[in-house]
């Protein structure tokens, strides 16, 4: 989405093209939107009838974008006589300063025109031909257009106002200007984005943050944060880069949950602008080393929200962990089940592998205990609801055909899960990673019994079960005549044969036996999963095999940060340290914000990692990614106390110091050289 420019603070962000304009459209993101309703679906400026065409664009800040526009065709900029400077800030509501410089000898004249239009599309809606079903209303008062959506009980408005004259009318607003030489007109827009609760008024004004805040106030924030985390020091620069883009693209990702109150990371813009159980778990893992404050609100919301109950619509069940949660129309409305809904079988045990890695950074023993009911109530999920057909894994089947999703993995489009073939296999079915972190939650839900919870005998009937596990996954779904772990069983229990990177998940979660690691190696940095820039989500030579698909041949980022700890888990540091590499030096060509996903072409064939067109940029576990491949280059691991440090660093990258990282132990630094240059 290069072509598209973002601003965001929190759950309100805006997206234009590179003018700054936004136009209706189903098949791309555009417009500003906040809490999952996209309040401008038109925002179009003219000078004169003119469209504008960029000349540059300061976009380094999350909150604040500049356009330098002029008309006409660029082979006219030359002689312009006119130019615009579009600067847009964002901080709950939306300000837009339009400026137009006459740089003719004489006074000229000139009519800007701002389009301006509100569809109050739902995010679930914005790829569907609208059909809404509540009353949209446009009032036109002095200086001011209010666009107005109700029905029944939801009631959505964005206010327009101006600070100079304008002629308004229900589609826009026009200014007749008169700039005198060389001379300047400016006039400021502001968009307020209403979100009206029971009582009639915006609901987010009584929230601890307000509904709105000042450019001051967001950089004074995330500054803040930016200055918590660790102090990087390094000879490789794209690592440098990289992380410094990671610690303000999370920054500038906090936002401030309507309902419960919590300060959470949402999970990437534009699609992902909220919580998500999987995609929150696995960047507060990746974080935890540097920013482990931020960690806690996304465990105790997680907790909160746990399953109570058997709901179809929600796939809802008692101790179930949610996958995603939205605040827009249809889930209102309960056309889609995001109330919250519950559609994934991992993030489950992975919240309990969360809480007890919180626990061994921190050392918040506190928070354990509070939260010992809903570790057990997860892996009693595990044992029971979970494992559909009573073998001892985790299936998953929607119990919502109509609107749930299919695939309840992390890789969860349609088509990301098949055999070698490409057949597709029958539900439920039960991907193999997910064994993984079944086996490395009952381990770690063990360890809280036996220090904190003062149940021996839990914790050696989940030891027991968790070695059981995982016999017999290394019987089920061990392929011997291709050495590689099948992506899946069917309900049969017949392998789902795929290559695929779910492999190196297996590794993270420490349920291969260790014979077979080196092979599992072999495979994720071999030429068919491997691309140079990455370990690829499925190998080349599958039947679904496609560089550019969304889970079948792309390259994901935090896919690659869990395989580098996997491997660095079973000693293959080598191995860890060239995916490190890859996608450091991957992250030079994004300008350091790594983005959701990028094409699997293999590097042979390009000098640069291939944008993938619809990838979210910037996404948490993404901006994560540089976080968690610096642990694994340094080595380190919490051990009782203290830090482990243990460092490995590829050669060519050369120096790497990490001062200040936070933990039980106070503040430690930690300190590499590639191997090429410590002698």
């Amino acid at each position: 989405m290069k072509e598209l420019v973002s601003i965001l603070d929190g759950n309100t962000f805006l997206v234009s093209d590179r003018r700054g304009d936004i136009e209706p459209s189903h098949d791309r993101p555009t417009g500003l939107f906040s809490f999952d309703t996209r309040f401008l679906s038109t925002w179009l400026l003219t000078v004169d009838g003119d469209r504008l065409h960029a000349l540059s664009i300061d976009d380094s800040e999350s909150y604040r974008t500049r356009f330098f526009l002029a008309p006409g065709e660029p082979t006219h900029y030359l002689d312009a006589r006119v130019s615009v400077l579009r600067t847009r800030t964002i901080g709950g509501s939306f300000d837009e300063q339009l400026t137009v410089l006459n740089h003719a000898k004489e006074e000229a004249e000139f009519i800007v025109r701002v389009e301006m239009g509100a569809d109050f599309a739902d995010i679930f809606e914005i790829k569907a031909v609208l059909r809404k079903k509540g009353r949209t209303e446009a009032t036109v008062e002095p200086n001011t257009l209010r666009l107005t959506y109700r029905r029944e009980h939801f009631h959505r408005e964005a206010t327009i106002s101006s600070s100079a004259a304008a002629e308004v009318d229900e589609a826009g607003m026009t200014f007749r200007v008169r700039i005198p030489p060389h001379g300047e007109w400016t006039t400021r827009l502001h968009v307020a984005t209403l979100i009206f609760g029971a009582r009639g008024e915006d609901f987010r004004a009584t929230t601890p943050l307000g509904g709105t805040r000042s450019v001051g106030s967001i950089q004074v924030e995330q500054d803040e944060l930016i200055s918590r985390a660790p102090k990087l020091g390094c000879d490789c620069e794209p690592l440098a880069t990289a992380y410094n883009r990671s610690l303000r693209d999370l920054a500038s990702l906090r936002y401030e949950s309507i309902t419960f109150g919590s300060r959470l990371l949402a999970a990437g813009l534009p699609w992902f602008m909220t919580l998500f159980g999987r995609d929150s778990i696995f960047t507060a893992l990746q974080v935890l080393p540097f920013l482990p404050d931020l960690v806690r609100p996304t465990i105790n919301l997680l907790a909160g929200l746990q399953g109570t109950r058997l709901d179809d619509f929600r796939d809802e069940e008692p101790g179930k962990i949610l996958h995603e949660l939205r605040y827009g129309e249809t889930a209102g409305f309960e056309e889609q089940p995001h109330s919250p809904y519950y559609g994934s079988a991992d993030s489950t045990p992975l919240f309990v592998i969360l809480v007890d890695e919180y626990e061994r950074w921190t050392g918040d023993v506190q928070l354990i205990v509070a939260l010992e009911d809903h570790v057990r109530k997860a892996l009693d999920w595990v044992d029971t609801y979970g494992d559909l057909l009573g073998t001892g894994y985790i299936w998953y089947e929607t119990r919502n055909p109509d609107t749930g999703l299919p695939n309840q993995c992390w890789k969860d489009s349609l088509d990301s899960i098949s055999f070698r073939d490409g057949a597709l296999p029958a539900f439920p079915r039960a991907t193999c990673e997910m064994q993984g972190y079944a086996y490395d939650a009952k381990l770690r839900a063990a360890r809280m019994a036996r220090k904190f919870w003062n149940d021996p005998a839990y914790a050696d009937r989940l030891e027991r079960e968790a070695a059981e596990l995982k016999e017999r996954f290394n019987r089920d779904f061990w392929l011997p005549e291709r050495e590689y772990y099948a992506l899946a069983l069917d309900p049969e229990g017949r392998p789902v044969d795929a290559l695929t990177s779910n492999i190196g998940h297996l590794l993270w979660s420490g349920i291969v036996d260790p014979e077979r690691a080196g092979r599992i190696a072999g495979h994720l940095l071999g030429p068919d999963l491997f691309s140079g820039w990455g370990v690829r989500t499925m190998a080349e030579g599958q039947g679904r095999y496609n560089p550019i698909g969304y889970h079948v041949g792309t390259v994901w980022p935090f896919d690659n940060s869990i395989i580098a700890w996997g491997l660095w888990r079973y000693g293959l540091r080598d191995e860890a340290g060239r995916v490190c590499r890859a996608m450091i030096e991957a992250a030079k060509y994004f300008g350091g914000r790594l983005p959701e996903a990028f094409a699997g072409y293999d590097r042979s064939l390009t000098d640069y990692p291939v944008e993938y067109p619809t990838a979210c940029s910037p996404q948490a576990w993404s901006a994560g990614t540089p976080l968690l491949m610096l642990r694994v280059l340094l080595g380190l691991e919490p051990q009782g106390e203290h830090l482990i440090i243990d460092p490995l660093v590829p050669p060519g990258m050369g120096r790497i110091e990490l001062l200040d990282i936070p933990g039980r132990w106070g503040r430690v630094d930690a300190l590499g050289r590639s191997r090429d240059e410590t002698s």
